[in-house]
């Protein structure tokens, strides 16, 4: 663990920095040999191990993660000077990727966690009073009646109810009521209105939009919680519907005081994978070590949900090589051939994921992004691919087609069930997902100490300190559970997650 390069894999052709490392220093290359820093490498940049002429292929992870665009000697910083995505990067990234078998459950592993029981027989993680919108007009009166009550409806987690949220959006009229995106709109608000974690639900329109509240109350199916819907023509005003608004969220809230918890089987989990603001080593710790955890959640009967489809681009070969019937495998490379199409139609590519902080935490490709974000799925079989806002179908391990922007990804997911999110990052991130827990993971002790008020793990003793991958995962299981039982996360401590519902639009604004 003193060695100042991480060797991913015998036949690498770049190593990792763990700390920043000055032009000039000698440390080992291959075979132990003294290799010498030629240039400055930023901590968590990759280091060229051989001489790679221009147009070789680079292996990290043993497998491809770009092309050389100029020759580079041993001892080169490698990075988007001198690195770029290769053509066929699906092909070039499979192998070694088998189906393996369901993980066996490890002995003294946990099995329940204490969940809240609906009378309709779903679980939920959290206890939530909901206000959802139809409609961007209505948006700012729902903020006003959830900033009216929150500090009222807060104060009863102890007796059961853990907070009111605003369910807002940026759409709902100037849109067509049929095709691709009024279809995800409809999934999206009636997946948040059914969510065991909704309590209560509060339905907030304008009164002549598209997506008219009676229409959509006509579709939702929320069993046997309390339910009322209203719009602001109607109820005489914003002042009017304000007031409104806070007597129902308080009447609910009140009502739902007294909910207890009981222990219930994992099976009643459903996972939801998530990694934003990534770096080097995000592929290294967090993600694998969640990846440990949702394989020990499908093998105790749970699901666990990957998402951000751009994210896997380059990898998805990886995935479908696992896929438990083919046609589960060819749905997930025909949602990568769907994406290939939207992103030429809009004037851009897959590729031009990463983001600038991603490079500037050491990622250069996306194929080299994608290599560690797929590592969040663990190796559990792939039992299905669902749309996005779709049902999650369960137990076992699932892709969500979402896009890879964070707040719109977990929307899709929290909207097909999943009932906790886990997020891994590395530069640092502030997201929430109410009325689902987030759970944060830091990929490296630099920002697990520099943001401590945001992250509930930090997984960097993977590569600092030696512990294994299955120790930590074991860990992150064990954090997951404690949080689905009730635990606040920091997210949650901080009031995070009531801005983070963002529905994925699609079609022409009108």
């Amino acid at each position: 663990m003193t060695d100042p390069l991480l060797r991913l894999s015998a036949g690498d052709d770049v190593a990792i920095a763990r700390d920043e490392l000055p032009a000039g220093a000698r440390v080992s290359g291959p075979a132990d040999e003294p290799l010498t820093v030629r240039t400055g490498i930023p901590r968590g940049h990759k280091v060229a191990l051989r001489d790679l002429a221009a147009g070789t292929l680079v292996r990290k992870y043993d497998h491809v993660i770009g092309v050389t665009t100029a020759d580079v000697a041993a001892g080169d910083h490698v990075h988007v000077h001198n690195l770029a995505m290769p053509e066929g990067a699906s092909s070039l990234a499979s192998g070694g990727a088998s189906p393996q078998a369901r993980r066996t459950l490890p002995e003294g592993l946990r099995t329940t966690f204490s969940g809240i029981r609906r009378p309709s027989g779903a679980v939920a993680t959290r206890n939530y009073v909901g206000v959802l919108t139809t409609v961007n007009c209505s948006a700012t009166v729902a903020r006003q009646v959830v900033r009216r009550t929150e500090d009222e409806v807060a104060a009863m987690h102890g007796e059961g109810v853990d907070g009111v949220v605003a369910l807002t959006h940026g759409t709902g009229c100037g849109m067509a009521n049929r095709g691709d995106g009024w279809d995800v709109l409809q999934r999206t608000l009636r997946g948040y209105a059914q969510h065991p974690n909704i309590g209560a639900l509060v339905v907030l329109g304008l009164g002549c939009e598209v997506n008219a509240v009676s229409a959509l109350m006509a579709d939702l199916e929320v069993g046997d919680i309390p339910v009322e819907s209203f719009t602001i023509q109607d109820a005489g005003g914003t002042a009017a519907a304000i007031a409104q608004g806070e007597k129902l969220v308080r009447g609910m809230a009140h009502d739902l005081r007294g909910t207890r918890r009981e222990e219930v089987g994992v099976e009643h989990l459903v996972l939801g994978l998530q990694c934003g603001g990534s770096d080097a080593f995000s592929g290294l710790t967090a993600n694998p070590a969640l990846g440990v955890a949702s394989d020990l959640l499908v093998a105790a009967g749970g699901t666990s949900v990957l998402g951000e489809t751009p994210e896997v681009y380059g990898a998805e070969q990886m995935l479908a090589e696992r896929a438990v019937r083919p046609e589960v495998g060819q749905a997930l490379l025909d949602r990568i051939a769907w994406w290939e199409q939207y992103t030429a139609s809009q004037g851009t590519t897959l590729d031009g994921n990463p983001s600038p902080g991603n490079k500037e935490g050491g990622i250069t490709t996306i194929l080299e992004k994608s290599l560690g974000a797929v590592a969040k799925g663990g190796h559990s079989p792939l039992d299905a691919v669902c749309g996005y806002a779709e049902p999650i179908p369960g137990p076992g391990f699932v892709f969500m087609d979402t896009p890879g922007y964070d707040p719109v990804s977990v929307t899709g997911m929290v909207a097909g069930g999943a009932n906790l999110i886990c997020f891994t990052t590395g530069r640092g991130s502030v997201f929430g997902s109410r009325p689902v827990p987030t759970v944060k993971l830091a990929t490296n002790s630099s920002l697990a100490t520099r943001m401590a008020g945001d992250i509930d793990l930090d997984c960097s003793a993977v590569v600092e300190q030696g512990v294994s991958l299955e120790e930590m995962g074991a860990t992150v299981y064990d954090l997951l559970l404690d949080t689905a039982s009730g635990r606040r996360s920091f997210s949650e401590e901080l009031a995070l997650g009531g801005e983070e519902f963002v529905p994925w639009q699609l079609g022409a604004v009108l």
